[in-house]
Parts: C-alpha cells; structure tokens; sequence
C-alpha cells in the first residue's frame, strides 16, 4: 500500500453520560466511522484515503468529531449524512466542507 493522501481520524471517544464534557460515541460516532470505513470500500480509495478510529480529539461537547490530516482540518457534529460530502469535496476533490468546520476558537 502507497502512502494516503489524506488520513481521517474519526473520534469514537466513550464517557459515562455523566461525565461533563460528552463524548463523540453518545453523538453518533461509531455509526459514522462505520460510514467512512463502508464509503472507502465502496469507492475503493484505498490508495488514496486511509480512515482511523481515534481517542478523544479535542472539543467533546461539538461532536462528533474528524479530523483530516495533512490539512489539519477538523470536523464538528458530523453525522451519517456529511459522509458522502465530506468525501466527495474534501477527501476526493481536495475542499473542505466549510459547514461542517470546527470554529476557530477550538481549531
């Protein structure tokens, strides 16, 4: 296998639900790792895409959260339906999906 051009960490973090900061997995997360790893084979961009379920990534309370290496970009609130996107703008098409980027404050 080549060297990715693109590396997607997707947060699968889990907490207690009372924990105050949240977590990814209670947004969703694993359901949208899922989502990533079903898009990969569907396209067959093994050699250009490489996905990783990943530990806590930062700002808990937006997830669920990805974050796409090497442009550093980070998701918030993804959910099943931005996978499509996210694939087609950014990790194929080289754009990241402006909606769904995490605010400045954070990232």
């Amino acid at each position: 296998m080549s060297k990715p051009l693109r590396h997607v960490f997707v947060c699968t973090q889990n907490r207690p639900p009372v924990h105050p900061r949240g977590s990814c997995a209670s947004k969703g997360a694993v359901a949208v790792l899922q989502a990533f790893w079903a898009e990969l084979q569907k396209r067959q961009a093994y050699e250009k895409v490489s996905i990783t379920n990943s530990g806590c990534i930062g700002p808990c309370e937006l997830g669920a959260n990805v974050l796409v290496y090497p442009e550093g970009v980070l998701y918030r609130g993804v959910t099943l339906e931005d996978v499509n996107e996210i694939f087609d703008s950014h990790l194929e098409g080289g754009v990241p999906v402006e909606r769904l980027l995490a605010p400045k404050a954070v990232w």
